[in-house]
């Protein structure tokens, strides 16, 4: 067996869909993409192709570190995204081939379903009371909130007020036992994260994630030392290299590895080792499509350090189609009482509707994130 064709779409809301072809007729689906720059991945996707097109897609080892070393530059979202999304369609080629979910390929499930979380409270976080109560009258027993929104380097101590104030209004709404993530999403300077973090202390969260934007992380030992309760990042690192300082330093207790940023499957299984021998848990960032989905909850499958996943079912960035529209059988991904069951189908475990796919991409995407600015006109984190 040869490959023979990577074919890429992008597909609203903000996402990039690979197909590998091979001249058995055998073929995987992935899910390369920058939320901003999905086509300069598309464009990274076709020049990797030079590499694979003429191989045998069964050997995914040899033809990660084809395309990660033999390039000389490494590294980095733009390519590492690319290869996350090949990764991804060979293990669904492979085990679409042997009939099996990608799980099994990988040692076998340590679990039959993974407790998932939603978003509520949008990019400038409101009603987050209203949000939260609502998620937990469909069966979510976590949430994740933005913590604040635009913050200044050095800011009012109001502006603190009001983020405690939007996490006591949310845990006030669901009382004690349900888990919030409050992300912090690199908004927070050091000055600013420093007073906030302790000041979260009363409401018990469940993790509070990117308490700084991931080059200032090893700041967190001066500022976040003797927290009361777990710091999550990762989703803006993208190599186990990364990983393996970030654990060394000994600050963090949950990673977030993107599965369609930090190299795929395959990099994230070794991310996830090297977690587990940190003793830290391991939280899939997954705010996009179903193929990033399913290739999360294929290794949520088999990483026992894994304690709940991210979805973007209904999440505020996904207008025009949202998860579960570009699915043949939608209940492949279907989420019930706050779980959803580790796919069972071959390869990632969910049959893209190609049609659909054509479709959509005819209308395709420009999506951009918001820039944000201060009241003195310098940008913002956003």
């Amino acid at each position: 067996m040869k490959i023979t064709r990577l074919k890429t779409w992008q597909v609203p809301p903000r996402w990039l869909f690979l197909k590998i072809e091979t001249d058995a007729g055998c073929y995987g689906w992935g899910e390369p993409v920058i939320e901003g720059r999905a086509a300069t991945v598309e464009a990274a996707v076709h020049e990797l192709a030079d590499y694979l097109v003429g191989q045998d897609p069964h050997r995914i080892e040899h033809l990660w570190n084809i395309l990660y070393r033999a390039g000389f530059y490494r590294g980095g979202p733009i390519l590492m995204s690319a290869i996350a999304g090949i990764d991804q369609a060979l293990w669904d080629l492979k085990g679409r081939d042997l009939g099996v979910p990608v799980h099994q390929l990988l040692g076998g499930a340590v679990r039959d379903k993974m407790r998932m979380y939603a978003w509520t409270g949008g990019d400038r976080p409101s009603e987050v009371g209203e949000g939260a109560r609502a998620l937990v009258e469909q069966g979510f027993t976590a949430f994740k909130m933005n913590g604040t929104p635009e913050l200044a380097i050095v800011d009012s101590h109001h502006k603190i007020d009001e983020a405690v104030a939007r996490v006591a209004e949310a845990r006030q709404a669901v009382g004690p036992a349900v888990g919030i993530g409050i992300d912090f999403h690199g908004r927070v300077h050091r000055p600013m994260a420093k007073a906030l973090l302790r000041e979260l202390e009363p409401f018990h969260p469940m993790f509070v994630e990117e308490p700084v934007a991931p080059e200032h992380l090893p700041c967190l030992k001066q500022i976040a030392g003797g927290l009361g309760y777990p710091l999550a990042t990762g989703e803006r690192l993208h190599t186990r290299f990364q990983f393996r300082d970030l654990l060394a330093d000994g600050m963090i207790d949950i990673i977030q590895p993107d599965l369609s940023h930090c190299g795929g499957i395959s990099e994230g299984l070794k991310i996830a080792a090297l977690a587990s021998a940190h003793d830290v848990a391991l939280a899939p960032h997954c705010p996009l499509g179903p193929l990033t989905l399913a290739t999360s909850l294929q290794l949520d499958a088999v990483c026992h350090n894994t304690f709940i996943q991210e979805q973007s079912m209904g999440i505020h960035y996904n207008q025009g189609n949202d998860v579960l529209d570009y699915l043949v059988d939608k209940s492949a991904l279907a989420i019930e009482d706050g779980f959803c069951a580790i796919p069972q189908g071959p390869g990632l475990g969910v049959e893209i509707d190609e049609a659909f796919v054509e479709e959509r991409a005819k209308v395709g995407h420009r999506w951009r994130n918001p820039v944000w600015t201060h009241a003195d006109g310098s940008v913002a984190e956003w």
